[in-house]
């Protein structure tokens, strides 16, 4: 079976340093924010370009803080998709805040400006923009938004490690960049993870103070935190990994280009790339009107494909009917009928390339026929 991701793949791929960075940590005898964890943020921040980067336990602990150091909470409302991973209206509602969905655009997935302004109200406090699948929402017509009333933009990197907006990374761009290191992500670790980003210095200072009991230097709780840290061995892995991420994302791009060579003309509708921005396909999503007949045939040929996500957050049994904006997603619902996500991994060889082309193919003749 080909699989539509493989962090043990990614693992024997660095195994070498990773084995020595945990053997690392192990002998040091510090394994809770030690050298490690500095040594990755500010390695990450200088990947970034930012003065400041925040790890954190996990990628949902990372957009909590972040909404938190912005001074969220309750009786505050935070625009976000509902075409995203749980974690992102489940990171706004541990704040005490009130999640709000706008719809997204059908080509990049992506929240729709038009659609964010019209759920902007009077108690709005933020934006989180998911840069979905590897690709930039649109910062441009949502910052500019965001500047006109007054509101954080709150970047939600999980899925774009290394990604850009006209030449400047993802993350580096809004009030915080929030990251997840979960496995399966651009850059993973070997268990949870997460991270923030930000360029101002008081900013910073919150979300430190947050991550750890909001403690100042003295230990004292001059905020009300939580326990949110990233452990040494994680960090050591990362570090580890990170000098790769650039190479792995180009391997990435590559087997987007095969996958659109052979597939384009076809009943697929292809991932598209917003312009000046540069995707690094953490998913290759494509659109397809039969969707799980499609699904049902490539797994039947041995090809694992994903489907990210069948149920948006709006409709899950958490959520339902109780979110404001729930009523007018019809791209976010189209969405989630359609999109495949195809094999993608850097570590993906070209004979599996090639067999999930072909079995593609194959299936869409089936279905035609």
């Amino acid at each position: 079976m080909i699989l539509c991701s493989n962090p043990h793949a990614q693992y024997l791929a660095h195994r070498e340093a990773i084995d020595q960075a945990v053997a690392r940590v192990l002998a040091s005898g510090r394994y809770i924010l030690g050298d490690e964890v500095s040594s990755f943020e500010s390695e990450f921040a200088r990947y970034l370009g930012v003065p400041h980067a925040i790890a954190v336990a996990s990628g949902t602990d990372a957009l909590q803080i972040a909404l938190r150091a912005a001074g969220v909470g309750p009786g505050d409302e935070v625009i976000a998709p509902s075409h995203t991973a749980v974690a992102t209206v489940a990171a706004i509602e541990l704040t005490g805040a009130s999640p709000v969905f706008a719809d997204i655009e059908p080509r990049y997935f992506t929240l729709d400006p038009n659609a964010v302004e019209r759920r902007i109200g009077e108690r709005t406090r933020a934006i989180v923009a998911v840069h979905l699948y590897g690709q930039a929402a649109d910062l441009e017509a949502l910052s500019a938004i965001a500047e006109k009333r007054g509101l954080f933009v709150i970047e939600d990197c999980a899925q774009s490690h290394g990604a850009a907006w006209q030449g400047r990374r993802l993350g580096s761009l809004g009030r915080f960049g929030c990251f997840s290191f979960y496995p399966t992500k651009n850059l993973g670790a070997l268990g949870d993870g997460g991270l923030v980003a930000t360029s101002d210095d008081a900013l910073a200072a919150r979300c430190r103070a947050l991550r750890e009991y909001g403690w100042n230097e003295q230990r004292e709780s001059t905020l009300s935190g939580l326990n949110s840290r990233l452990d040494e061995v994680q960090a050591a892995i990362l570090r580890a990994k990170l000098v790769h991420l650039d190479r792995d994302n180009g391997l990435r791009g590559d087997i987007a280009r095969s996958y659109d060579a052979a597939l384009s003309g076809g009943p697929f509708r292809l991932p598209e790339r917003r312009s000046g921005t540069t995707h690094v396909f953490h998913q290759y999503v494509t659109r397809a009107p039969e969707r799980d007949a499609l699904l049902g045939s490539l797994h039947a040929r041995g090809v694992a494909a994903g489907v990210h996500y069948p149920v948006p957050v709006h409709l899950q049994r958490a959520y339902l009917g109780r979110i404001r904006g729930s009523d007018a997603l019809p791209e976010t619902e189209r969405a989630a009928r359609e999109v495949l996500s195809l094999p993608m991994y850097p570590e993906l060889e070209e004979p599996a390339v090639r067999a999930v082309i072909s079995a593609m193919l194959e299936s869409s003749r089936k279905e035609a026929s």
